[in-house]
């Protein structure tokens, strides 16, 4: 079954009771969980009760086909509707759920995760052509939904906004709901007690650019050598849907600022970061980072960024992989060097 754009919010916040699954699917992961936990909880608030509560992957469903039917089936020793969380589920699964709809087991709630599905995919259509499932897009938010998400939680938190803190928000926040939400807590953390409206100087103490912060942070771990940083950094770029060709460039200017300092340094004419651009806050990492590459080797650097680019462009090579092959080759060089 398929909802029409205006009935979304509504279904999650109160599913329909003869809804037997639900597929949350699309770009933006964190909505997805966001989503998928508000369906699971209203028929289990509890979602860490092992007696309710079932979660499987799509791979596990594939080894197992039975599974689905068992667990859907399966009656909870302490009573009440059971759930059954599926994550990572695709179109291997497709042809188990279309059969689950044609007789379906039990009565337990499925929902189900899964990431991009094209229209013609084989488990988005299992879930549109039953009338017992629901297929949900989970996309990027607009500047509509952004604002209704940040005024709703602003007013939860019992507090008022300025108008032009608002606007800044919606200019500066990132396009993943999880993001999103994790900022403005944090905006509301800052506040506090105060009991005055949220104002766009106490937006610009907490809130930057978050994707921009992201792709910042991807260049600033590679060149410094700091392989868990820049795991992380990249799996943010992601969520944030920053291409990997957008993270590459970033990455590109902050080994340009790298070398102008460098190359000062050896001439025996010392830069001052600010005056590359560099944020105060990044100041001491910079630093830190300018003596651990020549400018010989910054050369070399920038060299393997541009190859990437090209190859993300130009060849059959994903993007993703030609981006994180080429920073953690720089990052093995840095942390050469340290």
């Amino acid at each position: 079954m398929k909802l029409a754009t205006r009935e979304v919010e509504g279904f999650v916040k109160r599913p329909r009771p003869d809804i037997r699954a639900v597929l949350l699917f699309g770009s933006d992961a964190g909505l997805i969980r966001e989503r998928a936990k508000a369906i699971a909880k209203s028929a289990c608030e509890d979602l860490n009760d092992p007696f309710r509560v079932a979660t499987l992957t799509g791979a596990q469903l594939q080894d197992d086909p039975a599974r689905l039917a068992d667990e859907a089936a399966a009656m909870a020793l302490t009573g009440g509707r059971r759930v059954v969380m599926i994550s990572n589920a695709g179109d291997r699964n497709g042809k188990l759920f279309a059969g689950f709809f044609e007789d379906p087991a039990g009565d337990a709630l499925i929902v189900v995760e899964a990431g991009e599905l094209t229209a013609r995919s084989s488990l988005r259509v299992a879930f549109e052509d039953s009338t017992i499932a629901v297929a949900l897009g989970c996309y990027a938010d607009d500047q509509r939904v952004l604002q209704g998400l940040a005024e709703d939680m602003v007013k939860e938190a019992g507090k008022k906004i300025a108008p032009e803190a608002m606007a800044y928000l919606l200019d500066n926040l990132g396009a993943d709901r999880m993001i999103t939400r994790g900022e403005i807590a944090k905006l509301l953390l800052y506040k506090g007690e105060d009991a005055t409206p949220i104002s766009l100087e106490d937006c610009e103490a907490v809130i930057g650019d978050s994707s921009t912060l992201f792709l910042d942070d991807a260049a600033f771990a590679a060149f410094g050598g700091d392989f868990n940083l820049l795991t992380d950094a990249l799996t943010r770029c992601e969520g944030a849907g920053e291409s990997p060709v957008a993270i590459l460039r970033v990455a590109q200017k902050h080994g340009q600022k790298l070398h102008l300092a460098a190359a000062g340094r050896e001439s025996g004419n010392r830069m001052d970061p600010q005056r590359l651009g560099v944020h105060w806050t990044r100041r001491d990492g910079f630093e830190r980072q300018t003596k651990l590459w020549s400018s010989d080797r910054l050369m070399r650097a920038l060299e393997i960024l541009t190859d990437a680019e090209l190859m993300a462009k130009s060849t059959g090579m994903p993007a993703a992989a030609a981006c994180g092959d080429a920073l953690l080759r720089i990052a093995r060089a840095a942390r050469v060097s340290r």
